[in-house]
């Protein structure tokens, strides 16, 4: 994929140049997510499904890869965004939905998972066989890791000759914790040491090698370390440059190969833009934009309680709740609280397990009713600055139409921004300012 490898050969000659990796099946961060590219002017924009997302059974979006590739082509077509400037990832691809299985069972889904990716059009692949199947150890050797990756790029090579275009571009490595966010409190995080890192990557060299993979090795454009950022439900824990400076070095004598850091979620404007000077170059978010979703549904349903008449306001936060009451399937093995506590985390936690629920049927009918309220009788300005002052002036600034739609878009946008920001030497966001 010329575009990513462009990218990381701009930042190994020196530039802070970096990308902001979406992760989310959900239309309107989806949206959003293109909308601020086109406001930006940024070349390319990357978005990716997770494993668990997105399978050949298909997830918990119902969709397989081919499915997400025409969800995500449909949205840009219709914001106005060139397919040619989108990039679609798939990240931790290997036999994390399977791990009851035994691990040969695991590695043949797989294996079907990396071929139908790839067929589909998904050309940043990140190769993630570091979990333990139902019959292995725990935890899995370096080398067993390695090997399983190098299984599945292979099978990503033979089905791009296949199916032609660009070559993809490959992610190896895993020092994060399950997708999503931590389960439980965290301690301070103890970062990849450079000697940890260096060893995934030779260990996977070696093996693609010793596996005749050796012509997609200068296409493996990065690793993913752990340089000690993550959130639980109630806390984020910074990026500390001081920590992380031994292993921002470790990568200076590969030209091609920058890190990827995940779990950047809820850092600061400022922490991301040290990431990425850092040569942490592929910044994943996930659950802070849709954080920033739930965020803007929810002001919409306090704009629509103080501005829409009771018999007919929607109710949409409360049937949120409930819904994730009535079906705890998504929050049970994570929220451990009670009454105001449970409350509470249902509604706030960082993991924002609420994402889950969004396509649920009773809670879309809800929003309809929210947005066709808000659409019929659109709240005074005054509310809107009220309760989503960023994107009251984004609206205000762009001269957008006041929707709802517009409404969540732009306040989404504006967590977009402190990515840009980090991502684009010379940019500077408002809210590094402020935290300046």
């Amino acid at each position: 994929m010329k575009a990513m490898l462009d990218l990381v050969a701009r930042h190994k000659a020196g530039k802070a140049a970096g990308i902001t990796s979406v992760c989310s099946a959900h239309p309107l961060v989806v949206e959003a997510t293109f909308a601020h590219a086109l406001k930006v002017g940024a070349d390319i924009t990357l978005i990716e499904a997770t494993c668990n997302q997105v399978n050949q059974d298909g997830g918990y979006t119902g969709m397989q890869p081919a499915d997400f590739v025409a969800f995500v082509y449909a949205i840009a077509d219709r914001v106005g965004l060139s397919r040619d400037r989108i990039v679609l990832g798939g990240d931790h691809l290997g036999p994390n939905p399977w791990t009851h299985l035994s691990a040969d069972e695991a590695m043949l889904k797989a294996e079907v998972l990396i071929e139908a990716y790839v067929a589909a059009g998904f050309r940043k692949i990140h190769a993630d066989c570091s979990m333990s199947c139902a019959d292995d150890l725990v935890p899995l050797p370096e080398d067993t890791i390695a090997r399983r990756a190098a299984r599945l790029i292979a099978i990503a090579e033979t089905t791009h000759q296949r199916v032609g275009g660009e070559a993809p571009v490959y992610v190896i490595g895993t020092e994060v914790p399950v997708p999503g966010g931590a389960h439980e409190d965290l301690p301070e995080l103890e970062v990849t040491t450079p000697e940890a890192a260096l060893v995934t990557i030779n260990a996977h060299k070696a093996i693609f090698a010793e596996l005749g993979l050796n012509q997609a090795w200068p296409r493996v454009i990065a690793t993913v370390v752990q340089p000690g950022v993550e959130f639980d439900h109630h806390k984020v824990i910074d990026y500390n440059r001081a920590k992380a400076v031994k292993l921002s070095h470790a990568l200076d004598n590969l030209d091609t190969l920058v890190f990827e850091a995940h779990s950047t979620d809820y850092q600061t404007p400022k922490a991301l833009k040290q990431l990425v000077e850092d040569h942490f170059a592929v910044l994943k978010v996930g659950p802070g934009v849709t954080f920033a979703l739930r965020e803007a549904l929810w002001a919409l349903d306090a704009i629509e309680r103080e501005w829409i008449a009771p018999a007919l306001q929607s109710g949409f936060r409360d049937v949120v709740v409930e819904r994730m009451k009535a079906e705890p399937k998504n929050w049970i093995k994570y929220y451990h609280a009670t009454g105001a506590d449970l409350q509470f985390d249902l509604q706030y936690s960082l993991s924002d397990r609420i994402r889950y629920y969004w396509p649920d049927g009773q809670i879309t009918a809800a929003q309809e009713v929210m947005f066709k309220n808000l659409t019929r009788g659109a709240p005074p300005l005054a509310l809107v600055s009220q309760y989503l002052p960023d994107a009251y002036a984004i609206i205000r600034e762009g001269g957008l139409k006041l929707t709802p739609e517009n409404l969540v878009i732009a306040h989404i946008g504006a967590t977009l921004d402190a990515y840009y920001a980090a991502c684009t030497p010379e940019t500077v966001s408002a809210l590094e300012l402020i935290y300046a």
